[in-house]
Protein backbone atom coordinates (compact mmCIF):
# COMPACT_ATOMS: atom_id res chain seq x y z
CA UNK A 1 0.00 0.00 0.00
CA UNK A 2 1.26 3.41 -0.63
CA UNK A 3 0.81 4.47 2.69
CA UNK A 4 3.21 1.99 3.59
CA UNK A 5 6.14 3.14 1.48
CA UNK A 6 8.26 0.37 -0.49
CA UNK A 7 10.19 -1.16 2.97
CA UNK A 8 7.91 -4.54 3.12
CA UNK A 9 8.76 -6.52 5.73
CA UNK A 10 7.60 -10.06 6.55
CA UNK A 11 6.31 -8.88 9.80
CA UNK A 12 4.72 -5.50 7.67
CA UNK A 13 3.37 -8.04 5.36
CA UNK A 14 1.78 -10.20 7.42
CA UNK A 15 0.29 -7.01 9.26
CA UNK A 16 -1.13 -5.79 6.24
CA UNK A 17 -2.63 -9.52 5.71
CA UNK A 18 -4.00 -10.06 8.46
CA UNK A 19 -5.30 -6.00 8.39
CA UNK A 20 -6.98 -6.69 5.00
CA UNK A 21 -8.67 -10.03 5.74
CA UNK A 22 -10.21 -8.61 9.48
CA UNK A 23 -11.20 -4.67 8.13
CA UNK A 24 -12.48 -6.35 5.07
CA UNK A 25 -14.34 -8.52 6.37
CA UNK A 26 -16.21 -6.92 8.66
CA UNK A 27 -16.78 -4.16 6.08
CA UNK A 28 -18.86 -6.30 3.67
CA UNK A 29 -20.44 -7.85 6.93
CA UNK A 30 -21.79 -4.80 8.34
CA UNK A 31 -23.58 -3.93 4.87
CA UNK A 32 -25.20 -6.82 4.31
CA UNK A 33 -25.97 -7.66 8.22
CA UNK A 34 -27.89 -3.84 8.77
CA UNK A 35 -29.27 -4.63 4.92
CA UNK A 36 -30.70 -7.70 6.27
CA UNK A 37 -32.07 -5.81 9.31
CA UNK A 38 -33.87 -3.38 7.15
CA UNK A 39 -35.50 -6.49 5.04
CA UNK A 40 -32.96 -7.02 2.31
CA UNK A 41 -33.38 -10.65 2.08
CA UNK A 42 -30.58 -11.06 -0.40
CA UNK A 43 -27.65 -11.21 2.11
CA UNK A 44 -29.23 -13.85 3.99
CA UNK A 45 -30.30 -15.70 0.92
CA UNK A 46 -26.70 -16.07 -0.22
CA UNK A 47 -25.14 -16.31 2.68
CA UNK A 48 -23.48 -13.04 3.48
CA UNK A 49 -24.35 -13.04 6.91
CA UNK A 50 -20.83 -14.41 8.33
CA UNK A 51 -17.49 -13.12 9.01
CA UNK A 52 -15.92 -15.93 6.71
CA UNK A 53 -13.41 -13.81 4.40
CA UNK A 54 -13.99 -16.20 1.75
CA UNK A 55 -17.84 -15.32 1.44
CA UNK A 56 -17.21 -11.39 1.19
CA UNK A 57 -13.38 -11.43 -1.16
CA UNK A 58 -13.56 -10.03 -4.54
CA UNK A 59 -10.63 -12.04 -5.82
CA UNK A 60 -9.81 -10.00 -8.79
CA UNK A 61 -9.32 -6.79 -6.70
CA UNK A 62 -7.82 -8.36 -3.99
CA UNK A 63 -5.22 -9.97 -5.99
CA UNK A 64 -5.01 -6.71 -7.58
CA UNK A 65 -4.31 -5.04 -4.48
CA UNK A 66 -1.71 -7.74 -3.71
CA UNK A 67 -0.10 -6.76 -7.12
CA UNK A 68 -0.17 -2.60 -6.75
CA UNK A 69 -1.72 -1.72 -3.16
CA UNK A 70 -4.99 -0.79 -4.31
CA UNK A 71 -8.29 -2.95 -5.48
CA UNK A 72 -11.71 -3.55 -4.52
CA UNK A 73 -11.81 -5.75 -1.54
CA UNK A 74 -14.92 -7.43 -1.35
CA UNK A 75 -18.46 -6.88 -2.36
CA UNK A 76 -22.26 -6.75 -0.78
CA UNK A 77 -24.96 -7.32 -3.09
CA UNK A 78 -27.29 -4.81 -1.24
CA UNK A 79 -29.83 -2.99 -2.54
CA UNK A 80 -32.42 -0.52 -1.43
CA UNK A 81 -35.04 -1.31 -3.58
CA UNK A 82 -35.69 -4.43 -1.61
CA UNK A 83 -35.68 -2.51 1.78
CA UNK A 84 -38.42 -1.53 3.63
CA UNK A 85 -37.40 2.06 3.43
CA UNK A 86 -35.59 2.38 0.52
CA UNK A 87 -34.23 5.70 1.94
CA UNK A 88 -33.19 5.20 5.21
CA UNK A 89 -32.36 1.55 5.03
CA UNK A 90 -29.92 2.14 2.36
CA UNK A 91 -28.12 4.60 4.27
CA UNK A 92 -27.98 2.40 7.02
CA UNK A 93 -26.68 -0.11 5.55
CA UNK A 94 -24.23 1.61 3.16
CA UNK A 95 -22.93 3.70 6.11
CA UNK A 96 -22.67 0.42 8.34
CA UNK A 97 -19.55 -0.58 6.34
CA UNK A 98 -16.90 2.18 6.77
CA UNK A 99 -18.19 2.84 10.74
CA UNK A 100 -17.66 -0.68 11.41
CA UNK A 101 -13.85 -0.30 10.48
CA UNK A 102 -13.79 2.91 12.94
CA UNK A 103 -15.25 1.12 15.86
CA UNK A 104 -12.79 -2.07 14.65
CA UNK A 105 -9.61 0.86 14.60
CA UNK A 106 -10.87 2.13 18.04
CA UNK A 107 -11.21 -1.66 19.47
CA UNK A 108 -7.69 -2.84 17.91
CA UNK A 109 -5.94 0.81 19.24
CA UNK A 110 -7.23 -0.08 23.10
CA UNK A 111 -5.59 -3.28 22.47
CA UNK A 112 -2.63 -1.15 21.44
CA UNK A 113 -2.26 0.83 24.65
CA UNK A 114 -3.49 -2.53 26.09
CA UNK A 115 -0.31 -4.76 25.12
CA UNK A 116 2.04 -2.90 22.39
CA UNK A 117 4.54 -2.74 24.45
CA UNK A 118 4.82 -6.05 25.51
CA UNK A 119 6.36 -6.94 21.86
CA UNK A 120 7.68 -5.15 18.86
CA UNK A 121 5.49 -7.24 16.47
CA UNK A 122 3.03 -7.26 18.47
CA UNK A 123 2.57 -3.28 18.75
CA UNK A 124 3.67 -3.37 14.96
CA UNK A 125 0.95 -5.77 14.04
CA UNK A 126 -2.11 -3.86 16.21
CA UNK A 127 -0.62 -0.38 14.70
CA UNK A 128 -1.53 -1.66 10.91
CA UNK A 129 -4.49 -2.81 12.25
CA UNK A 130 -6.06 0.23 13.10
CA UNK A 131 -4.12 2.38 10.48
CA UNK A 132 -5.80 0.23 7.78
CA UNK A 133 -9.52 0.12 9.42
CA UNK A 134 -9.07 4.15 9.87
CA UNK A 135 -7.90 3.86 6.34
CA UNK A 136 -10.93 2.01 4.86
CA UNK A 137 -13.11 4.71 7.10
CA UNK A 138 -12.05 7.76 5.18
CA UNK A 139 -11.40 6.56 1.91
CA UNK A 140 -14.90 5.11 1.74
CA UNK A 141 -16.37 8.37 2.91
CA UNK A 142 -14.76 10.02 -0.22
CA UNK A 143 -18.11 10.67 -1.80
CA UNK A 144 -17.30 9.61 -5.61
CA UNK A 145 -18.59 6.80 -7.42
CA UNK A 146 -18.64 3.78 -6.73
CA UNK A 147 -17.23 4.58 -2.85
CA UNK A 148 -19.80 4.34 0.25
CA UNK A 149 -19.48 7.86 0.62
CA UNK A 150 -21.26 8.54 -3.07
CA UNK A 151 -24.10 6.22 -1.97
CA UNK A 152 -24.27 7.53 1.51
CA UNK A 153 -24.33 11.03 0.03
CA UNK A 154 -27.34 9.99 -2.72
CA UNK A 155 -29.71 8.80 0.02
CA UNK A 156 -29.17 12.21 1.70
CA UNK A 157 -30.17 14.57 -1.14
CA UNK A 158 -33.74 15.19 -1.54
CA UNK A 159 -35.12 13.93 -4.54
CA UNK A 160 -34.49 16.39 -6.87
CA UNK A 161 -30.96 16.76 -6.29
CA UNK A 162 -30.14 12.92 -6.10
CA UNK A 163 -31.46 12.18 -9.57
CA UNK A 164 -28.62 14.92 -10.90
CA UNK A 165 -26.20 13.01 -8.16
CA UNK A 166 -27.10 9.81 -10.06
CA UNK A 167 -27.03 11.06 -13.48
CA UNK A 168 -23.69 12.56 -13.00
CA UNK A 169 -22.31 8.94 -11.62
CA UNK A 170 -19.66 8.14 -14.51
CA UNK A 171 -18.46 11.55 -14.08
CA UNK A 172 -17.95 10.88 -10.31
CA UNK A 173 -16.29 7.75 -11.22
CA UNK A 174 -14.16 9.10 -14.10
CA UNK A 175 -12.49 11.93 -11.33
CA UNK A 176 -12.02 8.45 -9.07
CA UNK A 177 -10.13 7.09 -11.17
CA UNK A 178 -7.96 10.52 -12.52
CA UNK A 179 -7.16 10.47 -9.03
CA UNK A 180 -6.17 7.30 -8.39
CA UNK A 181 -3.58 7.49 -11.55
CA UNK A 182 -2.62 10.72 -9.78
CA UNK A 183 -1.37 9.39 -6.84
CA UNK A 184 -0.06 6.42 -8.46
CA UNK A 185 2.40 8.41 -11.58
CA UNK A 186 2.34 12.63 -9.64
CA UNK A 187 2.49 15.42 -12.41
CA UNK A 188 4.78 18.03 -11.12
CA UNK A 189 2.58 21.04 -10.30
CA UNK A 190 -0.31 19.20 -9.39
CA UNK A 191 -0.87 17.55 -5.92
CA UNK A 192 -2.01 14.69 -4.55
CA UNK A 193 -5.11 15.30 -3.48
CA UNK A 194 -5.87 11.66 -2.52
CA UNK A 195 -2.92 11.93 -0.38
CA UNK A 196 -4.60 15.54 1.01
CA UNK A 197 -7.89 13.62 1.19
CA UNK A 198 -6.62 10.48 2.48
CA UNK A 199 -3.17 10.19 3.69
CA UNK A 200 -3.54 12.93 6.56
CA UNK A 201 -6.96 12.31 7.77
CA UNK A 202 -5.89 8.56 8.07
CA UNK A 203 -2.63 9.03 10.57
CA UNK A 204 -4.25 11.77 12.21
CA UNK A 205 -6.74 10.09 13.42
CA UNK A 206 -4.68 6.91 13.90
CA UNK A 207 -2.11 9.19 16.23
CA UNK A 208 -4.83 10.36 17.96
CA UNK A 209 -5.93 6.42 18.67
CA UNK A 210 -2.81 4.86 19.60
Amino acid sequence: MLLFGSNLTPTLAAGILIAVLIGMTVHEFAHNYVAHLMGDPVPSREGRLTLDPSVHIHWPGFLMFVLIGFGILGTAPISAGRMRNPRLGYLAAVAAGPFSNLLLAVVFAIFFRMFGSTADVIAEVLYIVVLFNVLLFVFNLIPLFPLDGWHITLALLPAEQATWWQANAQTSQYVFLGLILLSFFPLPGIPNVFGLLIGEPTFFITDFLT
